[in-house]
Order: structure tokens, then C-alpha cells, then sequence
């Protein structure tokens, strides 16, 4: 007698589940699918970060690492053709250069469909335009069914760069826990002190110098606010060092606090009454969407999926990156009007809740997961 009919299967491919805008997704989609709908797994390739792992709360989601050992690992295209045989998925869901060759082992390991995510640029390659990355990307594309960038800056890059046909993409928007990730309260209202604050990994491409500098000019043009401005940095990575020499450089090490990686970001942004994000570009920024939930106003430069997400004048300010003024500028815009601040904060707060629900970003996924099986 044949058992009861199980429900198909994805197998999330990541680079490694750990503290990411990328990862912080993964998660979301994961604990939210219905279990009747699809089940799932997440294979990471090169680890597992125990305390983001715990971010996954379902026991019906079995998470693999491979132990790929860093820069050229051929036996780990044997672990993975074997744990896909054992798995079987009807979908494999790549993301991102680091396991989009991991496309062409699923298909020699017979999984029927196939969807490899794009969600922003490497800090090396910050346009997508290596050539060595695209001959990868470009070799691996017929791999795959479907592709799904998180932007439509993303889609227009894949299609011009990578050479997707359009009829192959379908972009989906990132979605933001707007429960989790809330205005504050009065009782959390900072009072006189202005709290800036920026999340993102201290790497190159996040641009946290420019941030610095831009501090220090505000502080030389308004001697006023040396009590009242503070800088809170949250993240980590190869450039924490440098930057906390910049900034003692700067003379700002009483007014900056790097905090490393945290787990209750929320809370810090809750305390927070601007957000600024300086990266040179982006995909869908997750912080982004945090802060819009979190009823802060959001000063961004003007690249990649930003203006997607923030409405110049309406839910915040966007600066053009070549401007040497624009990201003081617009600081300066918010320090002197706090009542902008708020407009913009309330704003944010309702277009994160009416355009990029965790609902409809499940729902988006569901829909291409639903075509490609309903095809298979």
C-alpha cells in the first residue's frame, strides 16, 4: 500500500547561514511556507552559525553544511550531488555567485526544477561586472529555470549582463517582520540626544567612511551638537579595525559606538531617530526595511534597489553618491528639522506595512515554486 502523498520538496542552496541580509531572509521564507505546501531544507556550503540557526523555528527543516573548505573545494560537488540524491528536492534554490555553480550538480543529481536568487553585489565586484563573475554566471545559466533578483536594478543586471531572457525572471521583494520590528514607544523616545545608526557588515561596499566623515563635517559646522549627535554602528567585519582608527582619527570616539554583531537589532533601532545607509550599492537592503517598520526616517544614497524602497521626500532623503556634500547635506536636513524627521519616519512605517509584508514576499515565492512544479 503506497503511504500518503508528501509535499515537494526545496532545498535552499546558501554560501552559510549566518548574520546577513541575505541569510535573514532565507530564514523568513523558511519558517513561514506552510508545511503542506512545500517542505524544506537549507544545505549551506561552507557552515552553519549556531546562534542565527536558532533563528529557524521549525524541526521539520533539516539544515546540512557541506564543510567546503575555503577557495577551490572539488570534493564538495561529490557532497553535494549526494545529498541531493538522498534528499531529492523537486526544487533546488540557489543564491547569489558563491552557489550559483551548484546548479549544474543538480541537474546531474536529477532535481527537475531549478531557481538561483540574486540578492546584491559582492563587496569586490560591487557593479557586477567581473569578468570572471559573469563567465560563471553566464555558464551556469542554462541550468536554471527560473531566476528571482530582489530588485528591478537586479533584473535589468541580469538581463543586460548576464544575458537572462526576461521571461525567465521574476523579481520578488524582500519582506520585513513589521511585528518584530516596530516605532518606539514614548517611553523609548531618546529626548534631546539625536541617535544615528547604520547595520550592515564593515566591509568596503557598506561605505561606513563616508558616514564618519560626513559626522565630523556636521560637527565642525554646528559645534552646538557635540553633546546631542551620536553614531551607533552595528555590524561587523575586515574593516572594523580601520574604521575604529578613523574614527579616533576623527576625534569622534565619543561620539560613535561600534557595536559588533547583536542579536536585538530591532531594540537598537527602536532607540534610533535616523538611519542612515552609505553603501556605494545594494540589492534590496534588509535594513532598509527594518528601519522604514521601525517608523525611522531613512537618508541612502542613491544606487541600486534603494530607490525602490525609499521615497525621495516622502519616506526619506536620497543623496547622489558623487555628490562630495550630499550625504552631510542630507544629515544636516534632518538634524534641523525634527518634525521632517517624524513625517518621513510615519511614512516609512506605512509603506513597509501596505508594500513589503513578509505575507507578500512568502506569497511571491509560493507563486514561482507553484509555476515551476505545476510545469514539472
Amino acid at each position: 500500500m503506497n503511504g500518503p502523498v508528501q509535499s515537494p520538496l526545496v532545498a535552499h542552496v546558501i554560501y552559510r547561514l549566518d548574520y546577513g541580509g541575505l541569510e535573514n531572509g532565507v530564514v523568513n521564507l523558511v519558517n513561514r511556507i506552510p508545511a503542506g505546501r512545500y517542505r524544506q531544507a537549507i544545505v549551506c556550503l561552507a557552515g552553519i552559525g549556531q546562534a542565527f540557526q536558532r533563528r529557524i523555528h521549525r524541526d521539520d527543516v533539516e539544515v546540512v553544511s557541506l564543510g567546503k573548505r575555503p577557495g577551490k573545494d572539488p570534493a564538495a560537488y561529490g557532497r553535494m550531488w549526494r545529498l541531493l540524491r538522498r534528499l531529492r528536492p523537486t526544487i533546488v534554490h540557489t543564491r547569489n555567485l558563491g552557489t550559483v555553480d551548484m546548479q549544474w550538480v543538480a541537474v546531474a543529481a536529477g532535481v527537475p526544477r531549478r531557481v538561483h536568487g540574486e540578492h546584491g553585489w559582492e563587496a569586490s565586484d560591487p557593479r557586477g561586472l567581473d569578468p570572471h563573475s559573469l563567465r560563471i554566471r553566464r555558464a551556469c545559466r542554462p541550468a536554471v529555470h527560473r531566476y528571482v533578483p530582489m530588485s528591478r536594478d537586479l533584473a535589468h543586471w541580469l538581463e543586460a549582463a548576464v544575458h537572462v531572457r526576461p521571461s525567465r525572471i521574476r523579481q520578488a521583494y524582500n519582506g520585513v517582520d513589521t511585528e518584530r520590528f516596530r516605532p518606539a514607544t514614548p517611553v523609548e523616545s531618546t529626548g534631546e540626544v539625536v541617535r544615528i545608526g547604520t547595520v550592515g557588515r564593515l566591509d568596503p561596499v557598506k561605505n561606513h567612511a563616508a558616514l564618519l566623515r560626513a559626522v565630523r563635517t556636521i560637527l565642525d559646522q554646528r559645534p552646538d551638537l557635540d553633546a546631542a549627535l551620536r553614531l551607533t554602528i552595528v555590524g561587523d567585519g575586515p574593516l572594523r579595525g580601520a574604521l575604529e582608527a578613523l574614527a579616533g582619527d576623527l576625534g569622534l570616539l565619543r561620539h560613535v559606538e561600534f557595536t559588533g554583531t547583536r542579536d536585538d537589532t530591532a531594540s537598537i533601532l527602536r532607540n534610533l531617530d535616523l538611519f542612515v545607509l552609505p553603501s556605494v550599492n545594494e540589492g534590496i537592503s534588509n535594513t532598509i526595511l527594518e528601519a522604514m517598520a521601525s517608523g525611522l526616517p531613512v537618508l541612502a544614497a542613491r544606487v541600486g534597489g534603494n530607490p525602490e524602497l525609499v521615497v525621495h521626500g516622502e519616506t526619506g532623503l536620497l543623496y547622489e553618491p558623487g555628490a562630495a556634500d550630499g550625504l552631510a547635506a542630507g544629515l544636516q536636513s534632518y538634524l534641523d528639522e525634527p518634525g521632517l524627521r517624524r513625517a518621513h519616519g510615519s511614512a516609512g512605517r506605512r509603506r513597509a506595512q501596505e508594500n513589503f509584508s513578509l505575507d507578500a514576499m512568502v506569497q511571491r515565492y509560493l507563486d514561482i515554486y507553484d509555476e515551476l512544479t505545476c510545469a514539472a
